[in-house]
């Protein structure tokens, strides 16, 4: 049997596979930072295969860069042994939802999940803290002090006086842009990776980071892959936290994992309220009411819909009126024959006496023998301002516990926009969890199955906050308490039509991972412990605890069924319906492992000293060779 690795997906080891399977002569060996080898890559040769002319070292080239750019690069890369255990007690509906809600920095969770969900998440949305010129609680060991800062950037002439001073004008200063892009750099980063390929992100911003952070989007996304920047009203009336200018927008930056892939929906029109539709004919039961629009299209020319028309009378026509012109009609010839077919074509004359061509616009086009939805593009200039999301907050939680709360609503907007019915949805700086909360209120409204992902830092509430007298000790804890009562609030509105609604979460807290750190060195021996067993699972984690870390290590999604059963007297961990199968117990015995084998897993995973004795293990190979040789065994 194999041992599970326990941590994340390496990124670098990774890269240097795929560079050797290209350029197997760039491929070299190097001693690693505990003198053991290890596979590198030596950029001279990679160099001269890439390219006979290099930018050398200082040559002017454009780029967007900042103090420490390279380790927030490199820290989303390096990999993580941290893992995520589960929380029953402060879930809703554990066994059957598939919604997490994940506490813990969201680098680190986003490491962890990586492997897991690469490619899997049809949309993020976020609303990172914006940069006020105050230190951030996402405090990355590298984000600059004041002297490193200073040394970095040169802001003291020659004899040693300060340039500028970085310690004021904190809204404006480098020191906390710098400290900001390194916050976000390799978040950013990660996150694109868990996309799939028809993905998209939402970066909610304000004035104080936008250019910056299209500059980062840019750089990690392509410049060919945005969408566009949303510009929303986030107040009602008249701001007044400018003394020259009423500030009432923020922005909305939307990229494409690949554009060439990405769906953007498009807005249902609401045709059963408009009051064009008023003409009615022989199909007005079937189709509803209609109004004419010319078949004649002066937009872009298409040369599927450049053809002669017959008339009634037996003249013909051509879009714009005369043969030659570069007009298109709005139909194909084979769409244009399919409408004359099935009533949907009339010819009119005008007062002139020549033909137009008009197509019958009906209310209802569903049940016609070529159905379509009627949609307008949605527009990037949207309005929910922010006093409806305190709103939403004070009802829900009884007080203004949470600063600028995003409204629900316009999360909702914002899934319209990017996702299926079946999507997953990921937010990894939920704050008030109203991307949980607009993803419920959806999936009433059309039936979706979308699934969330939350992911918030437990930042501790200020003693003398709203948050604190109410009892929240966290930003967490008000999260979990908002979508709990959000989606009863939902389900109940909704009735009858929401009881297969999925309102609940899974609970899970990043901590560190589940195995000690079991290492010696000769010196650590003596006569007395050199045959003593150390168990190398920590004495505070439960058998839970283990599985949630083998799912991570096997791929397995979270919110994947589980059942635990008792099989010859041992607790055994059924995953995904028999998927994966694991026992953490001691003394795991023979008839133990012969009923699992029968059950025929994918994957069974043990304890390294969970057997009984040594028959057990002798034995172990021949019964899953005998009742299922495909599984694939596995111990941690």
């Amino acid at each position: 049997m194999n041992k599970l690795k326990m941590q994340s997906l390496d990124v670098y080891g990774n890269n240097v596979q795929k560079i050797a399977a290209l350029f197997p002569q760039c491929v070299t060996e190097r001693l690693d930072k505990e003198g053991k080898p290890e596979l590198a890559i030596d950029f001279d040769k990679l160099r001269a295969e890439l390219s006979n002319e290099v930018i050398d070292e200082g040559e002017e080239r454009y780029q967007f860069t900042w103090p420490d750019k390279r380790a927030a690069s490199r820290l989303a890369n390096t990999p993580t042994t941290q893992t995520l255990r589960p929380c029953r007690e402060e879930s809703v509906d554990f066994d059957n939802t598939q919604n997490l809600y994940i506490e813990g920095d969201n680098l680190d969770v986003l490491k962890v999940l990586r492997e897991t969900y690469l490619g899997k998440v049809k949309m993020i949305y976020i609303d990172p803290p914006y940069n006020t010129g105050h230190d951030f609680v996402y405090n990355d060991n590298f984000i600059s002090s004041y002297e490193d800062f200073a040394n970095a950037c040169k802001i003291t002439d020659e004899n040693g006086n300060l340039l500028f001073n970085p310690k004021e004008n904190g809204e404006s200063n480098g020191r906390f842009h710098t400290d900001w892009l390194n916050m976000i750099y390799p978040r950013i980063k990660v996150a694109r990776d868990l996309l799939s390929d028809d993905g998209i992100i939402f970066i909610s911003l304000d004035d104080s980071e936008t250019y910056n952070m299209k500059k980062i989007a840019d750089e990690i996304f392509g410049q060919e892959n945005f969408i566009c920047n949303f510009i929303r009203k986030n107040k009602a009336g008249s701001g007044h936290d400018s003394t020259s200018i009423a500030i009432e927008f923020d922005y909305v930056l939307c990229y494409a994992k690949n554009k060439n892939f990405c769906k953007i929906n498009q807005e249902p029109i609401d045709i059963e309220n408009d009051e064009k539709y008023k003409l009615e004919d022989e199909f007005v039961e079937k189709r509803g009411k209609y109004y004419l629009r010319d078949l004649d299209y002066r937009g872009n020319y298409s040369e599927s819909g450049d053809y002669p028309i017959t008339t009634p009378d037996g003249s013909t026509i051509y879009s714009g009126g005369k043969y030659g012109k570069p007009n298109t009609w709005r139909w194909s010839k084979k769409k244009f024959e399919w409408g004359i077919e099935n009533g949907f074509i009339v010819f009119k004359k005008t007062t002139s006496g020549d033909w137009k061509v008009y197509i019958k616009q009906y209310q209802f086009v569903d049940n016609c023998d070529m159905p379509y939805v009627r949609t307008i593009p949605y527009r990037a200039l949207i309005d929910f301002n922010n006093g409806l999301g305190s709103l939403e907050c004070t009802e829900l939680l009884g007080s203004n516990i949470f600063s600028y709360p995003k409204p629900s609503d316009f999360v909702k907007h914002l899934l319209k926009i990017s996702t299926d019915k079946d999507s997953l949805i990921i937010d990894f700086f939920s704050g008030s969890a109203s991307s949980a909360h607009a993803a419920i209120k959806l999936n009433s409204e059309d039936g979706g199955k979308r699934k969330f992902i939350m992911v918030q830092l437990p930042e501790v509430t200020d003693e003398n906050s709203e948050a604190r007298k109410a009892g929240y000790k966290n930003i967490c804890e008000i999260g979990k308490e908002r979508i709990r009562r959000a989606g009863r609030k939902v389900k109940e509105e909704a009735g009858i039509m929401a009881q297969d609604l999925d309102i609940g979460f899974r609970v899970l807290k990043l901590d560190s991972s589940n195995m000690e750190d079991v290492y010696y060195t000769p010196d650590d021996f003596d006569a007395n412990n050199l045959f003593t067993l150390t168990d190398n699972i920590k004495i505070d984690r439960t058998s839970e605890d283990l599985l949630f870390q083998v799912m991570l290590d096997l791929g397995i999604e979270l919110s994947a069924k589980i059942e635990k059963t008792e099989i010859a007297g041992k607790e055994v961990w059924c995953v995904d319906g028999g998927y994966l199968m694991a026992c953490f117990d001691r003394d795991v015995n023979e008839a133990t492992i012969t009923e699992i084998a029968k059950q025929k897993p994918v994957y069974f995973v043990m304890r390294d000293a969970s057997a009984a004795n040594d028959n057990v293990l002798d034995n172990f190979d021949q019964l899953f060779a005998n009742y299922s040789p495909d599984t694939t065994c596995k111990i941690l």
